[in-house]
């Protein structure tokens, strides 16, 4: 039944409580607009509930278990580590529950009408919320979609959540496995990939593209392969999983090269799909074939008063951050003060496996397709002294340019690291790329000694020709 029809005064409905969700309504809020957020999967979305935030969880505690094992390097006895992952687990339901609790409070304070139920939209300005059996019609004068994404289904593969999982079964294990394969090198399963070897599990990692981190720079790219190799990770790219056959005791993936993998898990990280779920039969609006929504550089969907954000935007990066910036400007058009469109190439990178992975702006292969004279530069991190203080000398430096016309470097059009702590150096380059900054203007600036940060300083002196290694 209706439970009632919500007419006057309200400026907005957000459907879904994601990063894109929440972050539009505290930013209308932030207005004084009024604003309704419907939110069917818990607050925060994939990222606080079932990505993000559990996987970083998931990945500290690898970080941890690693340097335990390897303590001995600075004199430091102990037996053997050992992990009991149902505690994990547990300390990373308590984190995820605590930050959803401080989100919560956050919205009520702002003023934000939060609605646990499922959110459909009718018409451009009509939208049904369904708690029970009961139902509420709200005529808010925009509606900003921020329904997410779920992952990617692999037909040879069917997930059943217990010897065939994907990321959100993933995250709910209780326990490890001894084998595992992970079946997708991208971002989420070189993370999986990478905490899983770092715990002891043997891994599998098999990629259907020619190399893994097909999205990365190649350089990039070929470091990270190096260094799972190095560990014992097993990489097979070039391949596709073909079928599955359940054990007694496991599960074994056959492959299109003929060959098979036995292992007592299988996670499943082949990407994620729109969750596109919250049109009415009625509704027409302009998507892709895989459900996402089509917007413009406003966020402007094919209806004149909605509005789409985060993961559910056709071409969107599936960021949170991302999520943020869209709903930012979603926001700021339905009120009448645009702001600038969001620059893709400008979109900072971040993969948290070991070593970290960050970057902003294009790759050498996506520079030289765009037609630029390039000049770049490589730096591996061995020299560098805080890395071998800490032991972590994989990685490398990789800066592209504009070459000038006399052949020297100019604009700086991407950056990318790879090493310890990557994904929290990567400010300097995402302010060089996003200002549009050149080698010189960036070369000029100090680094602290002995900084991780300081390679990247080297490598724009040497672009710039007046390199020195500090060791």
């Amino acid at each position: 039944m209706v439970l009632a029809d919500v007419s006057s005064q309200l400026d907005f409905v957000v459907i879904g409580g994601g990063p894109a969700g929440y972050g539009a309504a505290l930013a209308a809020a932030n207005t004084g607009a009024s604003v309704v957020l419907v939110d069917v999967g818990g607050l925060g979305g994939t990222c606080l509930q079932r990505g993000c935030i559990p996987a970083k969880y998931f990945l500290e505690a690898a970080s941890v278990f690693h340097g335990a094992r390897h303590a001995s390097r600075f004199g430091i006895s102990m037996s053997e580590p050992e992990i009991d992952f149902a505690v994990t687990q547990t300390g990373k339901g308590s984190l995820v529950t605590s930050i959803a609790t401080g989100l919560a409070k956050l919205l009520k304070l702002r003023g934000v009408q939060v609605i646990s139920g499922f959110g459909q939209l009718e018409t451009d300005h009509r939208v049904t919320v369904t708690v029970g059996d009961e139902r509420t019609v709200f005529s808010p004068r925009f509606v900003i979609l921020a329904t997410g994404s779920k992952p990617r289904a692999l037909d040879a593969v069917p997930v059943d959540q217990h010897r065939i999982v994907d990321s959100d079964g993933f995250l709910e294990l209780t326990s490890l496995p001894q084998r595992a394969i992970v079946v997708g090198a991208g971002a989420i399963g070189c993370e999986f990939a990478s905490l899983l070897s770092d715990l002891g599990v043997a891994v599998s990692l098999v990629e259907g593209e020619d190399r893994i981190l097909a999205g990365c720079d190649a350089d990039v790219a070929k470091v990270i392969h190096r260094s799972f190799t190095k560990r014992g990770i097993v990489v097979t790219t070039g391949v596709q999983v073909t079928a599955r056959t359940l054990l007694d005791d496991g599960v074994s993936i056959s492959l299109s090269d003929g060959t098979s993998i036995d292992a007592d898990l299988v996670v499943v990280a082949v990407g994620r799909v729109p969750v596109a779920g919250m049109l009415g039969e009625n509704v027409e609006l302009e998507q892709t074939a895989s459900g996402a929504v089509v917007t413009d550089d406003q966020q402007r969907t094919s209806l004149p008063r909605v509005y789409a954000v985060g993961d559910l935007v056709a071409g969107s990066p599936q960021l949170a951050h991302v999520g943020f910036a869209e709903a930012q400007i979603a926001v700021a058009h339905a009120l009448g003060d645009p702001l600038p469109p969001m620059e893709v190439d400008g979109v900072p990178w971040a993969i948290y496996c070991r070593p970290e992975v960050a970057f902003v702006g294009l790759t050498e292969e996506q520079a030289l397709a765009r037609g630029h004279q390039i000049v770049t530069k490589r730096e591996p991190l061995g020299g560098n002294s805080r890395a071998q203080i800490i032991g972590e000398t994989e990685g490398l430096v990789k800066v592209i340019c504009e070459q000038h016309p006399d052949g020297s470097a100019g604009k700086i059009l991407g950056v990318h690291l790879v090493g310890p702590w990557a994904t929290e150096q990567l400010g300097h380059g995402e302010l060089a790329v996003n200002l549009g900054l050149n080698v010189e203007q960036i070369a000029r600036f100090l680094q602290p000694h002995p900084s991780l940060t300081e390679h990247y300083g080297e490598t724009l002196l040497s672009l710039s020709g007046r390199g020195m290694h500090v060791k």
